[in-house]
């Protein structure tokens, strides 16, 4: 994947560390007898194996390309690096209060999350249908396709009943509890493991599985096209794609995860879409650029959708993106996106540059939206110009550190923002954990409802919802969009 450095002049200074005062002499015993005094300071640098790596991160990235570079400049003058035990500590420090967005993360985490490959992975993203249901059970959010339950019928909506015959179900005569949710994980994460599984069909299903040592991911998790003998009263057929991640992959290669489905649902005459992104925490820009060119109508082509605000220092590098010509536009009547909590960023900006020109045609189904308004650089380090070439040609050998700090706002053409709080969506239901995707899967099947009827169906009904005071956070188990520095709406620019 091609990196970034912005190219302004005087701004891609290499690091210097500071000079060293020469040590003060002191006199011991006889005055002619002098010994130097132990330079302190030196001796925490020499100690600290990140201090260069830290001393950049401040000069050449924080003081240079962070949006909130104006409150906190002088404040982390004012900061030694060796005083931070880990670089991620240091990173956290250089923040503003208010930034909740910005993150870092190692070498081997950013070319796993660029390439699509997961290494010693079950292929599941598993969650719990708390927030409505009141259900604990550990269930099947979505599958990729190769992972080692997919051979045992495992899909969206799958139950795990036990592992190793331990009960890890919540059942009335045995609720799901805190000794459940530890033996899950410390269980669930081992191979190779003893599953029984209550699959979407109903049916139960044990068996013995091992993690993929290897497991090469896409960008599209489902494409397909409903036809009107699948819903009484569509007026045509009806697109659904689901799209996982803004992800552009080594030369582009993740980009065909959108042209082949746009091709499909052209040629299958679609003009009216159901786009699933409930799960997407957004990534690259030139991914979002190629499929708003597809989703926006052609007389929005050539016309803006986002518009990117920096900080005082860098307001010439403010740049409005146009919608791309695109002669393979879809030209639909209807749009639907699904949103979900880990709905973030590029996802978020997506359709925040889409209401200006869809309007009425636009509506989005499911739950509020992440809430991130603004988009950052891929900062690396080492930084050095022929570093960032070696970067531009895939080459990450010398890779250490990549940094995520937020470097700019996002606005549509009308100057709105995404909202801190993310986008509330025009029917909020609660995700449907207890089918697969298809047309009885909640938010799916209420997107079908609206098209044929222009009214959104009644919430599904359920016997028992527990109180909000009975929910227990610490039974609740970590899903992807709770882990710290989820989403991102990244831009790379060229080295001048």
């Amino acid at each position: 994947m091609k990196t970034i450095k912005t190219n302004l002049k005087g701004l891609l200074r290499r690091c210097v560390p500071a000079l060293i005062l020469p040590s003060l002499l002191l006199l011991q015993g006889c005055p002619n007898e002098v010994e130097p005094e132990v330079d302190t300071e030196q001796q925490k640098i020499n100690a600290d194996p990140d201090y260069k790596a830290k001393s950049f991160l401040r000069k050449e990235y924080m003081d240079v390309y962070y949006y909130w570079n104006d409150q906190v400049k002088s404040r982390n003058a004012s900061y030694k690096p060796y005083d931070y035990s880990s670089i991620y500590d240091w990173f956290d420090a250089l923040l503003y209060s208010k930034d909740h967005w910005s993150w870092m993360m190692d070498k081997d985490t950013y070319i796993s999350e660029e390439t699509g490959v997961m290494t010693g992975t079950w292929g599941v993203s598993i969650g719990q249908a708390v927030e409505y249901y009141g259900d604990y059970s550990m269930r099947v959010r979505y599958i990729h396709p190769g992972s080692p339950f997919e051979q045992f019928g495992v899909t969206r909506g799958a139950k795990i009943l036990k592992i190793n015959g331990v009960d890890v179900e919540d059942r009335a005569d045995s609720p799901f509890d805190s000794d459940k949710l530890a033996y899950f994980n410390e269980s669930f994460y081992k191979s190779p493991q003893t599953f029984t599984f209550r699959l979407a069909n109903g049916r139960d299903t044990t068996f013995k599985a091992t993690m993929a040592t290897s497991l090469a991911t896409r960008t599209c998790l489902k494409a397909q096209v409903f036809q009107p003998d699948e819903f009484e009263g569509l007026p045509g057929p009806v697109g659904y794609f689901h799209f996982l991640s803004f992800t552009y992959g080594p030369d582009g290669e993740f980009l065909k995860d959108i042209r082949e489905p746009m091709q499909t649902f052209r040629e299958a005459g679609v003009r009216n879409l159901i786009v699933d992104l409930r799960y997407n925490g957004g990534g690259d820009s030139r991914v979002s650029d190629l499929l708003i060119s597809y989703l926006a109508p052609k007389e929005a082509q050539g016309r803006a959708y986002v518009i990117r605000k920096h900080n005082s220092n860098l307001s010439g590098e403010d740049q409005t993106t146009s919608i791309k010509k695109n002669d393979e536009s879809l030209e639909l009547d209807h749009i639907y996106f699904i949103t979900g909590h880990g709905t973030a960023s590029a996802s978020e900006m997506v359709m925040n540059g889409l209401k200006p020109y869809m309007g009425d045609k636009m509506k989005m189904v499911g739950q509020t939206t992440y809430g991130k308004p603004n988009g950052m650089y891929v900062l690396m380090y080492p930084g050095s110009d022929s570093d960032y070439e070696r970067y531009n040609r895939d080459d990450y050998s010398k890779l250490q550190w990549v940094f995520l700090p937020i470097c700019f706002y996002n606005q549509n053409s009308l100057g709105q923002n995404i909202p801190d709080e993310g986008f509330t969506p025009d029917n909020s239901r609660p995700d449907d954990l207890f089918h697969d995707f298809g047309v009885n899967e909640g938010d799916i099947n209420a997107c079908l409802t609206h098209l044929v009827s222009g009214n959104w169906p009644a919430l599904p009904s359920v016997s028992t919802v527990r109180t909000k005071a009975s929910v227990r956070k610490d039974y609740l188990i970590e899903k992807e969009e709770d882990a710290a520095g989820y989403g991102r709406y990244v831009v790379r620019k060229q080295v001048f």
